[in-house]
């Protein structure tokens, strides 16, 4: 079992930025793909961005490249997604999630079938 915690969320405004952390427990982090997913009031949930186990392959959309960073410190147990030059589209419930059976490759071409663990949510609001 992995229980996952979300932090960081918030109101900003537009071309500002947000970093949110989420927390994970139990001693095999490093085993797990971890993505980031959000979803807007009448929209599908969408993933936002993935990454390894080891953090060497990482995946983003493309509504997000170049804004959105993903990392991990598998010491801490915790995945952030750093959001720079935030968009009223933005504006989301944002959930992280872990996957133990995701590979490298399934995280690079953005598999969003998978995840095992999720969390519960933080919103962010960017204002225009």
């Amino acid at each position: 079992q992995v229980q996952l915690v979300e932090s960081g969320g918030g109101l900003v405004q537009a071309g500002g930025s947000l970093r949110l952390s989420c927390a994970a427990s139990g001693r095999t982090f490093s085993r797990y793909a971890m993505g980031w997913f959000r979803q807007a009031p009448g929209k599908e949930r969408e993933l936002v961005a993935a990454i390894s186990g080891s953090g060497g392959s990482t995946y983003y959309a493309d509504s997000v490249k170049g804004r959105f960073t993903i990392s991990r410190d598998n010491a801490k147990n915790t995945v952030y997604l750093q959001m720079n030059s935030l968009k009223p589209e933005d504006t989301a419930v944002y959930s992280c999630a872990a996957g133990h059976s995701l590979s490298s490759r399934a995280v690079v071409a953005g598999i969003t079938a998978g995840y095992d663990y999720w969390g519960q949510g933080t919103q962010v609001t960017v204002s225009s």
